[in-house]
């Protein structure tokens, strides 16, 4: 494809944008649960859902840039962490919840720009990528689990090692009035809503496709005078404030952050979650990434030891025969039944 081709293709594009129904759809849906549902299963839900942070970074990172990083969990507990060390120094009010959310993005975005400047301007590429973010995220854990001692505090704030730290505020509003249960996960459906809009905006803009080219073959969009290593930093960032943004979340949440959420274990999650919803598809991705958090939290209660194995067979499976994620595969498959039945009635 030529360069004017592709200008002209991305001309089109934004005069003639598509209307994403799908996500649409699931909006409204995701409106309207509350409305029909008990407030524990909405609860459960906005547990599932403050995953999906994370899993459209790492999507847009390697979807569309082939970039695989197994550090999204280190970004996700560096912005627990801050959230947590802010407020609790700060205390519960409308300006520090909000400025410790703000701020926790602004860690995580900061450390996965410092590290993605190191890797991509140091020639880091492929696979090494993967082994530079995972040896990042074991590290991070590690040093986080011995910081038991009453030495280990910042102000106020004790990091208690393995334990994590515990008691956070959640995020205020004038009049006392604070974002839990439906409140918050109403928040979730919010920024999840204008976080989609923004990626599908972003992956369709000269910068998506540049990306894309870059993975394709990035010796070729070098020669063409395109700064790749740029375009790569930006999207490692960019996946870095929003797997922050799942932290936060998940923080508020559950008014705790531990180790365990940057551990080898939570580090593979993501990369399981955008595998099996094919890498390209955001929508597919939240969905995925919902389903397969709600799985693994019903086998943490009835069988914790068959968690993993069954993860693993479903990775498996996706890699052998649905390489464009399961979503996309059922969807072959049902319309291939359907048009083998209608071709059978009509030879009929």
């Amino acid at each position: 494809m030529t360069i004017n081709s592709l200008n002209l293709t991305i001309t089109e594009r934004q005069k003639h944008p598509r209307i994403p129904w799908n996500g649409l759809i699931f909006l409204v849906s995701a409106v309207l649960l509350p409305l029909i549902l008990d407030s524990g299963f909405i609860n459960n839900l906005a547990y599932f859902l403050l995953w999906a942070f994370c899993a459209i970074g790492l999507a847009a990172m390697w979807g569309q840039a082939g970039i695989l990083s197994f550090g999204q969990t280190a970004f996700f507990g560096l912005a627990g962490y801050t959230y947590g060390v802010l407020t609790l120094n700060f205390g519960d009010g409308v300006f520090s919840t909000w400025s410790g959310f703000v701020l926790a993005l602004v860690m995580a975005g900061a450390v996965a720009a410092a590290l993605g400047y190191m890797m991509f301007y140091g020639g880091v590429t492929g696979i090494f990528v993967g082994i530079v973010t995972l040896s990042f995220t074991l590290v991070l854990e590690m040093f986080m689990s011995q910081t038991a001692g009453p030495q280990w505090a910042i102000g106020s704030a004790r990091l208690n090692g393995f334990n994590g730290m515990s008691g956070m505020p959640p995020l205020a509003l004038p009049g006392g009035i604070t974002l839990e249960d439906n409140a918050f996960y109403y928040l979730i459906v919010l920024l999840l809503t204008v976080v989609y809009f923004g990626m599908q905006r972003l992956l369709r803009s000269d910068t998506g496709l540049t990306l894309a080219a870059i993975r394709e073959n990035p010796r070729r969009a070098e020669m063409l005078g395109i700064d790749i290593r740029r375009y790569q930093l930006l999207i490692f960032t960019i996946g870095g404030v929003l797997s922050g943004l799942s932290g936060v979340l998940y923080t508020l949440w559950g008014s705790y952050i531990t180790p365990s959420s940057m551990g080898l274990s939570a580090a593979a999650m993501p990369v399981i979650w955008v595998a099996t919803a094919g890498r390209k598809s955001l929508l597919s991705t939240v969905i995925i990434t919902a389903l397969l958090v709600w799985l693994s939290q019903w086998l943490a209660v009835y069988g914790s030891e068959y968690a993993m194995i069954l993860l693993g067979v479903i990775l498996l499976f996706v890699i052998l025969i649905a390489p464009e994620g399961i979503l996309a595969w059922l969807m072959h498959r049902i319309r291939r039944l359907f048009a083998a039945s209608r071709h059978k009635r009509t030879s009929l």
